[in-house]
């Protein structure tokens, strides 16, 4: 009589197991790239929305001392963006003070320095009023 001991083969069960795992991790990754490329060519907001035009809240004219003992008779509007509404002129009315005092009368007279100063200004107010104001219009514009 022989005895012989019947030996089991070796188990697949780890190996399809990590498999599986294998194979799940691979799954996700693929669909966290397709997500992530969706997100980026489809959905991701497209860099600034340009604003559209609003309300144009005009402002009483104000002098400005200019160097020289000249001045400038300012008169400003601000057009605001589309959903913008009452909005305080005094800081616009500070902020133009703040960028044309002093100036010598010939500088605020060239129109390309009359552009700059307009840029600036523009940009003040984009900060002071949040975005809210898009662009700056001058009503009045004397020197003497």
């Amino acid at each position: 009589m022989s005895t012989a001991v019947a030996t089991k083969p070796p188990a697949a069960e780890p190996e399809a197991k990590s498999g599986k795992v294998k194979m799940i991790g691979i799954i996700l990754a693929v669909v966290g790239l397709a997500a992530g490329g969706a997100w980026q060519f489809a959905l991701k907001p497209k860099g600034e929305v340009e604003a559209k035009p609003g309300e144009v809240v005009r402002l009483e004219p104000i002098q400005v001392n200019l160097a020289g003992g000249h001045y400038l008779r300012l008169g400003l509007a601000l057009q605001l963006v589309e959903g913008a509404h009452e909005v305080d002129g005094s800081p616009a009315l500070d902020s133009a003070i703040t960028v044309f005092s002093g100036r010598p009368v010939g500088e605020v007279n060239k129109p390309e320095a009359r552009e700059e100063l307009r840029h600036d200004l523009e940009e003040l107010l984009h900060e002071r009023f949040h975005g809210d104001v898009m662009e700056v219009l001058f009503t009045e514009y004397v020197t003497q």
